[in-house]
């Protein structure tokens, strides 16, 4: 069971078709297991609530042990590269890329505190937000965390009256940067609640975030192809 969670694993952090999954070999030389198998217990868990219940606890253990700081909640979205297809994916004009899109959050050290929401990478990351916004809440309650006052720090691309009042409906304040874009004139009225300081602290911890996510996506990548070679050297010394 370990290995087959390791191997879940692999597979969301490289986004690779299950058929494709690097499998280490026996002393036969046979797949230590097989990639259907692995496929059927990751829906089986998924479908019993398995998933969601292991990441509900790694969010508790951070709050028992007084890591979290969910004064200022971080989200963001971003693209991920499906070269070799998938589910769920759809080409990105903006990225130049086909693949998918999450939206998640972090606190303030840089720890993810709730779900992704996905969806094919054509779609728009505005709506996703409310879509996310109750995973977060409800991630909030299993936890027994309270999010009333805490500050929703997004990008400009969020920037909607729909978002803010979702916002503002779970007790949280947006920070969220006025998007000048698609607007002739100035809009009228006060000016609307904006910190740079916060929105300033998005590039060291959801920005970090997708970049630890690529690295290490980047690093499986490097391993598997080096595993690959040696295996291929290997059989053409035996021959």
């Amino acid at each position: 069971m370990h290995k087959t969670f390791n191997y879940i694993l692999q597979v969301l952090y490289m986004g690779c078709q299950w058929k494709m999954l690097p499998i280490e070999r026996n002393a036969k030389g046979l797949p230590e297991i097989h990639y259907t198998r692995i496929y059927r217990s990751f829906r089986r868990w998924q479908a019993e609530g398995c998933i969601d219940a292991i990441f509900a606890g790694s969010v508790s253990r951070l709050r028992d042990d007084s890591l979290l700081d969910l004064t200022v909640v971080h989200g963001d979205g971003t693209t991920t590269a499906a070269k070799k297809g998938g589910d769920n994916l759809g080409y990105s004009s903006h990225k130049h890329l086909k693949g998918d899109k999450v939206v998640p959050f972090c606190d303030r050290h840089c720890n993810v505190i709730a779900p992704f929401v996905s969806a094919p990478g054509n779609r728009n990351e505005s709506p996703l937000l409310r879509e996310a916004l109750p995973k977060l809440t409800a991630m909030a309650r299993a936890i027994g965390a309270d999010l009333q006052g805490a500050i929703v720090s997004l990008d400009g691309v969020y920037d909607c009256r729909a978002n803010r009042r979702a916002i503002f409906n779970r007790g949280m304040a947006p920070n969220i940067p006025e998007n000048p874009r698609g607007r002739k004139t100035p809009k009228r009225g006060r000016k609307r609640r904006f910190d740079p300081a916060i929105s300033e602290e998005r590039f060291r911890t959801i920005e970090r975030v997708f970049a630890w996510k690529t690295s290490f996506a980047v690093c499986c990548c490097a391993s598997n192809a080096s595993a690959r070679c040696t295996t291929r050297s290997r059989r053409s010394l035996i021959r």
